[in-house]
């Protein structure tokens, strides 16, 4: 007697006999299952199963994998008469990912082009003869209920922040009037415990419900997470999909640069840990508390930072000056209102008065930083140091220059962008002087405090600048101070000779007439 095929053996023959890899050094070639992912198929099809949770790193080919699954359910071996199949994704560029990748594997295969076609306009994949649709949705479609789908696959539901997703909701809700149905969830790990995909993790992880099956790779924190053993045990196809030198050359990076260090564990060893990425980690940064020198500041060019506050928040001047050894001389002042002061100590939980006694903290008078007072500090340093330009971030800057006009001083104010392109190289430049202990900030606490709140965010394109930690954290003294390296990149190649220099540091500040 014939012993009957597993739904997984009927799974990875059809796979491997009518589907053909879409893109990448393989195109062309008919798809050959690594067997993680015939195992994955196992665990998905062998039992009864109505939530399928697989966590990945990215580049384990976890799209490919979904667009298998949804073939197989729109034309192959497990699709039913008029079923509705969704994928999810919170954009629409994500949710267009997985349609396109489908679409390319129907119509590099012939025997599935005959039966399928493509709505780009709508992302839908029809197939008229058996009355099966595959619809791609995103959080930005104005509604999905009256759906009622047999298989729904959610893609990277890990970036939903929090734990709820209406459009993930209501799909979940609308299956309830099929018989069978079918969620896939495929992604790396959210960053917190209280995100939606950890929580549906972690319920999955009790087995209290045995139709929920969770596959989940993750390098474990004891573990050094630069070393090729973390890697493996984190990437189930490593050496498949992933291009190894590629990935080492990450687990380097990350490891010289701490502030990438938290992106390489989520995305490359699928930890649960925060995105939000420290600037520069507390060894780094206090290794480059030594004492500025005075002298460097009166013998080399000096660029200013300055970060002017909102109506009740720091306003941050930093110096910076690099010294014959190529080391940075940090020096920092601040100013806030001296009205509502307590009211700040609570919100920040920083020690604003002690700051303020020990000379730290420059208080003004009145709910609002005087800028009257901060005009007086720029002059002050134009007229006694060779200040080559004085960064600025636009906002107030209108009543900044009003002060400056009623002291009759031109001072070399340059605007500093704060997106992403004037920014990312920038703290590029600050993350290298920090990681190589080319700078003496002297243990400012100020400025400790905002080298604690300042994380990183990154554009799609990798580029990168300074976002708080917290609502309520202060990073002003980074910015300023991203703002003068940043700045003194730009400027330090006018000096054509020291003859110049010296001439310049001699000249008396420009006043107006």
């Amino acid at each position: 007697m014939t012993q009957k095929k597993k739904k997984s053996q009927i799974a990875i023959e059809w796979i491997e006999t009518y589907l053909i890899v879409p893109e990448g050094r393989l195109v062309g070639q008919p798809i050959k299952l690594a067997p993680a992912q015939k195992q994955w198929l196992r665990d998905l099809y062998d039992s009864p199963t109505r939530t399928f949770i697989l966590s990945i790193p990215r580049k384990n080919g976890k799209t490919s994998f979904c667009a298998m699954i949804l073939l197989m359910h729109l034309v192959g071996p497990f699709a039913e008469p008029n079923a509705s199949l969704y994928s999810v994704a919170n954009s629409r560029d994500q949710a267009a990912i997985l349609f396109n990748l489908a679409n390319k594997m129907v119509r590099q295969s012939v025997s599935l082009a005959r039966y399928v076609r493509a709505v780009p306009s709508s992302k839908r994949l029809e197939c008229d003869e058996l009355g099966t649709v595959y619809q791609a949705l995103s959080r930005d479609v104005s509604t999905s209920f009256g759906l009622s789908p047999t298989l729904v696959v959610v893609d990277e539901l890990g970036q939903t922040r929090g734990p709820r997703n209406e459009l993930f909701e209501s799909m979940q809700t609308a299956t309830a009037a099929q018989e069978n149905p079918l969620t896939l969830i495929i992604s790396t790990q959210a960053p917190t415990d209280a995100d939606l995909l950890s929580v549906l993790i972690d319920d999955a992880q009790t087995k209290k419900d045995p139709t929920t099956k969770l596959v989940l790779y993750s390098a474990p924190e004891s573990m050094d997470a630069f070393s090729l053993d973390a890697i493996k045990a984190a990437n189930p196809l490593f050496g498949y999909t992933m291009n190894k030198a590629e990935v080492m050359k990450m687990a380097d990076a990350a490891k010289r640069m701490p502030s990438r260090e938290s992106s390489y564990r989520n995305l490359v060893l699928n930890q649960r840990i925060n995105l939000q990425n420290p600037f520069v980690s507390k060894v780094a940064w206090k290794a480059c508390a030594g004492e500025p020198d005075d002298e460097v500041f009166r013998n080399h060019v000096v660029y200013l930072g300055l970060d002017l506050s909102q109506r009740n928040d720091l306003t941050a001047l930093v110096a910076i000056a690099q010294d014959d050894d190529g080391v940075w001389h940090v020096i920092c002042e601040f100013f806030a209102p001296a009205m509502g002061l307590e009211e700040r100590i609570e919100r920040d939980r920083a020690p604003y008065d002690l700051w303020a006694k020990q000379g730290i903290l420059t208080l003004t008078p009145g709910a609002i930083v005087d800028f009257a007072t901060v005009a007086q500090r720029l002059t002050y340093w134009c007229e006694n140091y060779p200040v080559g330009k004085i960064f600025f971030d636009r906002w107030r800057i209108d009543q900044l220059k009003g002060e400056l006009t009623k002291l009759d001083a031109e001072l070399p104010l340059v605007a500093f962008g704060q997106g992403f392109k004037s920014m990312s190289p920038a703290l590029e430049t600050l993350e290298a002087i920090i990681i190589e202990k080319r700078m003496k900030h002297g243990g400012n606490p100020i400025l400790n405090m905002c080298a604690v709140n300042a994380t990183v965010q990154a554009d799609p394109a990798g580029n990168r600048k300074l976002v708080k930690s917290k609502a309520t954290g202060r990073i002003d003294g980074m910015i300023a101070l991203t703002m003068a390296v940043g700045g003194s990149q730009t400027e330090a190649a006018t000096w054509a000779n020291d003859d110049e220099f010296d001439n310049y540091i001699s000249a008396p500040l420009v006043l107006s007439a």
